[in-house]
């Protein structure tokens, strides 16, 4: 296999973005291939993202604080570089600022879309289905889309930053969420990693289930890894989460792609809130039993779910990174 250059464009608030765009990168270099990715996650500066990705990876952070036109500028700057073998975009086919639109004509590399779920709205006001047509493959990861059927889309299982062998053993995992060895309770962990308003709300929601579950269960409030290697004080640094869920016998969080398809493929139970995003449907996703709405659902779900019999992790799960990183060798290399 011919090494190839990828740049991978991965814009977007929160975690999410930069997470797919990881588990791309993470199996492009493995085959050997070299991937730029660029991200203005907040939470990108203090992440570990080479360590984890590999020695052909680069990562370009950008200050999420920057406005529109300093984001357009960096992006401009960041496409005349050399030029890749293939450009991947994640979720949006205009450019977070609609910048793609203008940018895309000079890119004379083949152009792929990862397609997710993008509220109608959106895609009717800004006319999606024309920026659609400037890729030359569409990649659905494991959920339906506007243009799944497209005929240049291709649908994979969902994507996952690590695979099954990769993650921790429930006994090394538990130790790395901090419990003792001998400690026999059940693990309630809550997510923390999306807008800043709703990292707090999760370590709030951690104190509220310590106090009602502290004497049944070890709860943790996870935040991903802190630039200093400390995060909040109540906080346990994990990332990425996913390595730890063979260690957790109850997930609270909200129903992001990542969140979402880490727990199924773990068999981990879910209980979370559908969170408003512009773009992104978080209703749709989660089903009746993953989904709450309040505080009283919450600990009832919570509850049911430490007082059901222990759950059994699957052995394995297939990752639909692998079957996209072929689909995209194969454009690149036919171009």
């Amino acid at each position: 296999m011919r090494r190839l250059h990828w740049r991978v464009y991965a814009l977007g608030g929160g975690l999410g973005h930069l997470t797919r765009a990881c588990a791309l990168t993470r199996a492009a270099v493995a085959r050997g291939h070299a991937v730029d990715v660029l991200t203005n996650s907040p939470f990108a500066p203090g992440l570990p993202l080479e360590s984890l990705l590999g020695p052909g990876a680069t990562v370009h952070r950008l200050d999420a604080r920057l406005d529109k036109a300093a984001t357009v500028a960096a992006v401009t700057a960041w496409l005349q570089g050399p030029p890749p073998d293939v450009l991947v975009v994640d979720t949006f086919p205009r450019g977070l600022a609609g910048e793609l639109v203008a940018l895309l004509p000079a890119v004379r590399a083949p152009r792929v879309l990862v397609h997710r779920d993008l509220n109608p709205v959106y895609v009717e006001r800004f006319d999606v289905a024309r920026a659609v047509d400037a890729f030359d493959l569409l990649v659905v990861p494991g959920e339906d889309a506007p243009f799944a059927h497209h005929p240049r889309a291709v649908r994979t299982a969902p994507w996952l930053l690590l695979d099954a062998d990769a993650l921790l053993s429930r006994e090394d995992a538990r130790r790395q969420l901090g419990l003792d060895a001998t400690e026999a309770r059940p693990v309630v962990a809550v997510l923390g990693c999306g807008r800043p308003e709703e990292v707090v709300d999760a370590r709030d929601t951690a104190r509220t289930l310590r106090g009602l579950f502290g004497a049944r269960a070890e709860v943790r409030w996870l935040v991903p890894w802190a630039a200093d290697g400390a995060g909040p004080p109540e906080a346990t640094a994990v990332w990425p989460a996913l390595a730890v869920l063979p260690g957790v016998d109850v997930l609270v969080g909200s129903g992001g792609y990542n969140t979402v398809q880490e727990a199924r493929a773990t068999g981990t139970p879910l209980v979370a809130w559908a969170r408003s995003r512009l773009y992104d449907r978080q209703a749709l996703r989660l089903t009746d039993r993953e989904r709450i709405t309040d505080g009283g659902e919450l600990e009832a779900r919570v509850a049911s779910l430490l007082g059901s019999a222990t759950r059994q992790h699957p052995a394995s799960y297939v990752n639909g990174v692998h079957p996209a990183v072929e689909a995209i060798e194969q454009l690149a290399l036919s171009a």
